[in-house]
């Protein structure tokens, strides 16, 4: 990135953190991507507190600096940043905000979470739908099933596929796993997106094959057989089950990555 003569580039979680304190919005956002993206742990305090900035919005009422923060606090996974993350759901103002803490907390996976979640999946309001019922798949909030189950029929098919997704990961009837395979097929691009990383974050290994045929482009189904092979990897499978399933993996990744 080119910046000021004034500012020191951005190589280091110093520069990084300094950048934090610069009047242009554009070093600050990128000096925000650059710690979430490095993992900088000592980074956490900092970056809650970007979580209230007031001085980077856009026309339209957005927080760009805020999403962006939540990002990179989903990346350093540090539980004490939680009671920021959840406070920050309250802004009324900017649901892309909304949607990048939700996937925020759900990366870090505390517990604490779930209440305010379901109080906003109980709200009347408009909220990140997709974002809200895959968090509470992967925190298996299997009190919210009956509020989840008609979003199998919303008019949006990535959230249909989001909530097949939490129905499975809560039920693990393979209809739902086989609804979320169908739209492998979709005629829309971001539908067929949405359902292989659905089944990467589902980490079912009977997935594989269909994403290896599905229509996408292979840097993707790279990264989610890696997801589903990290998920085989961490089951409590029996060895010689994990080992085969592992080696059919690995092959499939050896073919993606020679085709790269």
């Amino acid at each position: 990135m080119t910046l000021a003569s004034s500012v020191k580039p951005i190589f280091s979680a110093e520069t990084a953190l300094a950048a934090l304190g610069e009047d242009d919005q554009q070093i600050r956002y990128y000096a925000t991507w650059w710690l979430g993206k490095h993992q900088v742990q000592s980074a956490g305090i900092s970056l809650c507190e970007l979580l209230k900035d007031e001085d980077y919005r856009t026309v339209q009422g957005g927080y760009p600096l805020r999403r962006q923060a939540a990002r990179a606090l989903g990346q350093l996974k540090q539980v004490e940043t939680v009671p920021a993350l959840i406070t920050a759901l309250d802004c009324q103002d900017d649901l892309q905000l909304r949607e990048a803490v939700i996937q925020a907390l759900a990366a870090i996976g505390d517990r604490h979470a779930i209440v305010p979640l379901l109080r906003l999946l109980h709200s009347k309001k408009p909220q990140p739908y997709e974002a809200l019922i895959e968090a509470l798949g992967e925190f298996q909030v299997s009190e919210a099933w009956s509020d989840v189950v008609p979003f199998l029929e919303h008019s949006s098919e990535r959230i249909q596929c989001a909530a097949a997704r939490y129905c499975y990961q809560i039920s693990q009837e393979k209809r739902y796993l086989t609804r979320i395979i169908d739209n492998l097929n979709h005629e829309n691009s971001y539908v067929r997106w949405a359902a292989v990383f659905d089944l990467g974050a589902i980490g079912h290994l009977a997935a594989a094959e269909a994403i290896l045929e599905a229509q996408i482009a292979n840097s993707l189904k790279l990264l989610n057989l890696k997801r589903i092979l990290e998920s085989v990897l961490k089951s409590d499978r029996p060895d010689e089950e994990k080992q085969m399933a592992s080696e059919t993996l690995f092959e499939a990744i050896d073919q993606l990555l020679w085709q790269l």
